[in-house]
């Protein structure tokens, strides 16, 4: 697939008329920061919608007129996205502003994969703190391509921060009814390692880290073992990921004698539909805490 790699012009700033920043993202968690930063003076197109997985997503045709149109472009990085990364370090290298957000982040922050630092886990986002410098990133990036825009930027960007300390606030709150024993959280694939790191979390998923990889027989058992040792009461289905694996591992568990329940299904890879509460970050977030303590916090003994 042929990318085009044209610079485009800076937008235009003109009192009477700006022409918005033409702006093309990856995955809606992102697009989120730019529209709460950018509000008016940008114009965002997001690649991948509700539901997609990013980890397989293949670009289309359509892609390719979605970023020569745009002016500056931010994806995740880490490998998010899978073989797309190549395509966004050449339109980068070409000369087009392309940026991935998890640049921004400390690499003594991120968690490291099979134990080397070579590659790092992705899913930053589920820790709001780490979020959090991901949007001074884009405030930077955005100010730098539009100085004239700079003040306005930064003014939505405190509230935003202000918002984002609130949801960090509100999660702890809602740990903080969940038993510390009952502080474990299992779903399809293995996203929310920084969520579990921050908020104090043991975090298994029947999948690695990238949906790509695929869950084998032993590590179905291995996970089954640990359910009903543990006597974990409830699992989560993710909305970008299949059912599938998980189930297999309530099935299996259930054979063992221990009745595990499906507690809800958490967003990961992707947020909900737009103009949903879910189809925003924050709304994303508070959706999944509230799935996670409604399932996991005290309710009627759970007998085999």
């Amino acid at each position: 697939m042929l990318f085009l790699t044209t610079v485009a012009p800076p937008a235009t700033t003109s009192a009477d008329a700006p022409d918005p920043i033409r702006v093309t993202i990856t995955v809606g968690m992102i697009a989120d920061i730019v529209r709460n930063i950018g509000g008016e003076r940008v114009d965002v197109t997001a690649l991948m919608g509700p539901g997609v997985d990013p980890h397989v997503y293949k670009p289309t045709a359509g892609d390719v007129g979605r970023l020569d149109n745009a002016q500056i472009i931010f994806y995740g990085g880490l490998e998010l996205e899978g073989r797309m990364t190549d395509i966004f370090e050449k339109i980068g290298r070409a000369g087009k502003p392309t940026y991935a957000v998890s640049e921004s982040i400390p690499e003594h922050l991120l968690h490291p994969l099979d134990g080397t630092t070579n590659h790092h886990d992705p899913h930053i986002w589920f820790d709001v703190t780490l979020w959090q410098i991901a949007v001074d990133s884009v405030l930077q990036r955005l100010s730098e391509f539009s100085p004239g825009d700079a003040e306005y930027f930064a003014e939505r960007a405190a509230v935003y921060h202000a918002e984002l300390d609130a949801l960090d606030a509100y999660i702890r709150q809602q740990v903080a009814t969940i038993p510390e024993q009952q502080r474990v959280l299992i779903t399809a694939h293995d996203a929310f390692g920084y969520f579990g790191s921050q908020y104090g979390f043991e975090v298994k998923g029947v999948q690695g880290i990238s949906t790509s990889s695929e869950a084998g027989t032993a590590d179905i058992q291995e996970l089954v073992d640990f359910i009903v040792e543990r006597q974990i009461p409830a699992m989560f289905v993710e909305s970008s990921v299949s059912p599938a694996t998980i189930e297999a591992v309530q099935a299996a568990a259930n054979a063992r004698g221990w009745q595990v329940d499906v507690g809800g299904e958490l967003f990961s890879d992707a947020m909900g539909e737009s103009g949903t509460p879910e189809g925003t970050y924050i709304g994303m977030v508070t959706w999944n805490i509230d799935t996670i303590a409604a399932a996991l916090k005290p309710q009627s003994p759970n007998t085999p």
